[in-house]
This record gives C-alpha cells, sequence and structure tokens, in this order.
C-alpha cells in the first residue's frame, strides 16, 4: 500500500501543477460551466482514449498520460461545481482559494482510494488499462442518467461519488502508464 501511497501522490502532485498554471493562465472561468457540461468534457477525454486504444492510432498528438491527467482535474472542477451552491462559492475564485479547494477534493479522493483499496486488496493492479477507461465511460454514463434525473437516485449513489471513482480510475491508469 506504501508504494500505492507514493505513486497516487506522485500522479496527483503533477496533477495539481497543471491545474494551477491553468488557475493562473486562465482564471477559474471554468466556474461558469454546468456540472453537465464537465461531465461532457471528461466524456470526450475517456472516449479519445478509448478510440486510441482500439485503433492504436494518435492522429491529434497529444497523449493518452495527458487526458487520463485532464480527466483528473475535470473531476475536481466537476465535484467543486456539483458542491458549489450549499457552500457558496463564487464564480471567480482566487488562486489560493481555488487551490485550497483542489487540495480538499484530493485529499478526498486519496482517502477514499485507501479505504476502497483496503477492500479490494488493490484488485486495480490487476486490471487493464482498458478496463480503467471502461470504467471511467461507464461511470460517465451513470452520471448523465442521474442528471438527466435531476440528480436524483433511487438507492445508487450520487454524482460526487461518480466522480470521485473515476479521478481514482484515472490515477490508476496513470499508474500502470507509469511502470
Amino acid at each position: 500500500m506504501r508504494q500505492t501511497s507514493e505513486e497516487y501522490q506522485q500522479i496527483i502532485l503533477n496533477c495539481r501543477e497543471i491545474f494551477k498554471k491553468k488557475t493562473r493562465d486562465y482564471g477559474t472561468s471554468w466556474r461558469i460551466a454546468r456540472a453537465s457540461s464537465l461531465t461532457d468534457q471528461i466524456f470526450i477525454k475517456a472516449n479519445r482514449i478509448r478510440t486510441i486504444q482500439e485503433t492504436g492510432q494518435n492522429k491529434v498528438g497529444e497523449s493518452i498520460e495527458g487526458e487520463f491527467g485532464a480527466i483528473i482535474n475535470y473531476c475536481v472542477m466537476a465535484i467543486i461545481q456539483v458542491r458549489a451552491n450549499p457552500e457558496g462559492i463564487p464564480i471567480e475564485l482566487g488562486e489560493e482559494m481555488a487551490m485550497d479547494l483542489y487540495d480538499s477534493i484530493v485529499t478526498e479522493a486519496y482517502e477514499l482510494m485507501e479505504r476502497k483499496n483496503h477492500d479490494y486488496g488493490e484488485a486495480w493492479r490487476d486490471m487493464r488499462v482498458s478496463s480503467l477507461t471502461d470504467m471511467i465511460l461507464m461511470k460517465l454514463l451513470r452520471v448523465k442518467q442521474i442528471e438527466d434525473n435531476n440528480g436524483q437516485t433511487l438507492i445508487s449513489e450520487g454524482i460526487d461519488a461518480n466522480y470521485f471513482d473515476m479521478l481514482n480510475y484515472a490515477v490508476f491508469a496513470l499508474i500502470h502508464l507509469n511502470d
């Protein structure tokens, strides 16, 4: 588990640095987007990964690793958006507040990963990256259905739980790709 913790934290540090630099470049313009728009953005990234995995061709040239990193950061943004209204988070966030929110979300994701990793015995290590991609796509379809149901579920986890799972699957995929 120690190795997973260190690998996980390194992936998150890399994604955090990208998030911070993009916040400096663009501010928090993503805050204007509805969570459903961020869901669609994650879908585009995951679908592109799957297409490259299936065809073996990458005509755009952006790496699969970069796309998984983008999924992580878009999941953080989506969780912030889902939680924003009850907490009254302003549209324009200063860099410090944006990074504090980022850190809070990834800490929560890490703690979730630790609990699930304990119970599942690091089963993800025996999964293929293509399966992790499919799991992300499956979670996206679930989120879209929940969004279409105005956020209501009868028995299932909510939207943010699915974003957390996608974030963690993307981290696992990057750990595999870095091995």
